[in-house]
């Protein structure tokens, strides 16, 4: 993902209980504090092309230069994180980029195949896509 608009500096958690997630990474890993956004604000929201409602908590902190973001949704409107969820799956989810250029690089991203899975942006403005990954095979060679 690098090659498309920088490096890697988020590693995003999809957690069932923010507290007991942020208990876990302070507690255990050393990592915190957490800054706590109780419900994000979203301006716009499309999961698979269709406007939604998505209502979510979000805590953040680092671990070096590397920010660790820990996501609980509070509604089951269907997103990434519920289908991550429906799934049997918790734990690391996403990783996240910063962009200079959030409209060229997602059309560079696009150009480039990846499919977004949901995207948006908040009401500050601030862009943001998760690409589709469920049709690509991983191997771990």
């Amino acid at each position: 993902m690098s090659r498309f608009v920088g490096p890697i500096m988020q590693n995003g958690y999809v957690v069932r209980d923010l507290e007991s997630a942020m208990r876990h990474w302070v507690e255990r890993l050393g990592v915190g504090p957490f800054y706590v956004l109780p419900r994000v604000e979203f301006a716009e929201t499309l999961f698979r092309g269709q406007a939604v409602d998505i209502q979510m908590a979000v805590a953040t902190a680092y671990s070096g230069d590397l920010q660790i973001e820990l996501v609980q949704q509070l509604n089951d409107a269907p997103s990434v994180y519920q289908e991550f969820l429906d799934a049997g799956r918790a734990g690391l989810h996403h990783v996240g980029v910063a962009t200079g250029d959030y409209a060229t690089d997602l059309a560079r991203a696009t150009a480039h195949g990846l499919t977004v899975a949901q995207g948006g942006s908040t009401r500050a403005g601030t862009g943001f896509a998760y690409f589709d990954n469920r049709s690509e095979e991983h191997t771990s060679e």
